[in-house]
């Protein structure tokens, strides 16, 4: 791999375009569902062993 520093400009901001790009379109997006998705599990896997919130029944 190319050292940053010995690049073209031109070429030293195509890359950043394209690794700016898969972060905003593809790995953050992706993230944001994974971390989500995985707090519902645990809310839901955490329910099923205390059961549902609310006044006791």
């Amino acid at each position: 791999m190319e050292d940053p520093d010995t690049m073209a400009p031109e070429v030293r901001k195509r890359k950043e375009l394209k690794l700016f790009l898969f972060i905003a379109i593809l790995l953050f997006p992706i993230l944001a569902i994974a971390v989500v998705g995985s707090f519902g599990f645990s809310v839901w896997i955490y329910q099923t062993f205390t059961g549902p919130p609310g006044p006791p029944g």
